[in-house]
C-alpha cells in the first residue's frame, strides 16, 4: 500500500487498514473477503486496492508461510512475488528489509536512496543507467550490511537538517 507514497501518508492508510479488522494485522484469507469498496472506502486507488487483494489471493492460493518465505534467498522471492499483479522489485526489497529482516539488500530503484547517494556522492541523475552502476558500485562496499545503508540514507534525506 505504501509505494509510491510519503511515510506519513501510507502510515494513515496501514492504520486505517488495520482499523477494519478491529486494529489487529488481518490473515490473507480476511483480505481476500474484504469488498473491494470497502478497500478504496479508507482511500486506496483502484489499482491498490486491487493489488492488496490480489497479494492475499496468491498467498492463500500458494499456501505461503513464514518458513516458506524465509527459505528462500533474496533472488528466489524477488522472482516468486513479482508474478503477482502489482507487486515490483522494489515492492519486495521492502518485505526483505522491513519483514523479514534481510540484512543485505540495496534498493537501487527507491528515489530516495538515489537521492541520497546523489546527494552524498555528488553523482549526476541525468543519465540514469551510470547513475545506478555509480550507486551499485557505492553500495558494494556496505555489503553485506547494505539494509542499513538504506535506512540510514532515507533517515538523512528526510531528516530536517539535511544539507
Amino acid at each position: 500500500m505504501s509505494q509510491q507514497l510519503s511515510t506519513k501518508v501510507a502510515d494513515v492508510f496501514h492504520r486505517r487498514f488495520l482499523e477494519l479488522y478491529a486494529g489487529k494485522e488481518p490473515s490473507a484469507r480476511q483480505i481476500a473477503q474484504t469488498p473491494f469498496e470497502t478497500l478504496r472506502g479508507i482511500g486506496l486507488s483502484n489499482a491498490k486496492a486491487n493489488y492488496v487483494l490480489n497479494v492475499s489471493k496468491f498467498f492463500i492460493e500458494e499456501e505461503i508461510t513464514d518458513a516458506r518465505l524465509h527459505n528462500l534467498n533474496n533472488e528466489e522471492l524477488i522472482k516468486y512475488l513479482t508474478r503477482i499483479k502489482g507487486v515490483g522489485q522494489w515492492t519486495v526489497e521492502m518485505v526483505l528489509m522491513f519483514t523479514l529482516g534481510r540484512e543485505d539488500v540495496f534498493a537501487l530503484d527507491d528515489l530516495g536512496i538515489q537521492q541520497a547517494i546523489c546527494k552524498l556522492y555528488k553523482i549526476d541523475a541525468v543519465d540514469k543507467k551510470a547513475m545506478k552502476e555509480k550507486m551499485l558500485a557505492v553500495s558494494k562496499k556496505w555489503s553485506p550490511y547494505r539494509t542499513y545503508a538504506c535506512r540510514y540514507l532515507w533517515g538523512w534525506k528526510d531528516a530536517p537538517s539535511a544539507p
